[in-house]
């Protein structure tokens, strides 16, 4: 039912009575004339191929006024006349559509392609980029650690830098102290050793007055 209701609908558009401006195709399988006027006895100005496309001046029921896609203004025969797209030309429209439709499958085929290429080429980058990024982070943590290392030698080597420091200035006062000591003990054998000349001088010279004495006597 759906099919003779679509087939009754396109007979009945296609048996509408033209209007002015209305497009019409001239029908497949046949070749008409157009003429001066509409009647057989009217001078033939041209034949029409099938399957032209021709803009309607004058409807009529006979004949119709036609202009052809070059210019030409003439008569035809009505019932030559068909609203209904020839399947010619409906084939060449469908070839086109398909052939835009391969072409654009084409494209995207090929878009496809280099897509895939670059999502290659975007893997094999992110694959390096993660290396370098571990490579970095060990790197990091090597220097973290080593950082880590560093400030504690740092502070041993301070600290033992400040303990020097505090020992040296003891060795000087040491030192200085040793100095001094070491110049009274000088001072000390200067003068015991100068009170034992001393000493000996007096009694020296008291041994002599008393040998003087005796002889003396």
């Amino acid at each position: 039912m759906k099919r003779l209701a679509l087939v009754a609908l396109l007979v009945s558009v296609c048996s509408l009575p033209a209007t002015a401006g209305d497009m019409r195709y001239v029908s497949e399988l046949m070749e008409i004339t157009l003429r001066t006027g509409p009647g057989t006895g009217r001078k033939i100005i041209a034949m029409l191929p099938s399957d032209l496309k021709v803009e309607v001046l004058t409807p009529g029921d006979e004949w119709t006024q036609i202009r052809t896609p070059d210019g030409k203004e003439g008569w035809v025969v009505s019932r030559y006349l068909t609203a209904e797209m020839p399947k010619s030309l409906q084939l060449e429209r469908l070839q086109r559509k398909y052939e835009a439709l391969v072409k654009k499958a084409d494209e995207l085929a090929k878009q496809n392609n280099e897509l895939k290429t670059r999502n290659q080429e975007l893997g094999s980058e992110l694959a390096t980029k993660a290396k370098s990024l571990d490579e970095l982070a060990a790197s990091y943590k090597t220097l973290k650690d080593d950082s880590a290392e560093f400030l504690k030698v740092k502070a041993r080597y301070q600290k033992a830098a400040t303990r020097l420091t505090e020992l040296s200035a003891k060795s000087e006062k040491l030192e200085e102290a040793l100095s001094k000591l070491e110049l009274h003990q000088n001072i000390r054998w200067f003068l015991s050793g100068a009170g034992v000349l001393l000493v000996g001088f007096i009694i020296g010279f008291s041994a002599k007055r008393q040998r003087r004495r005796s002889s003396l006597l």
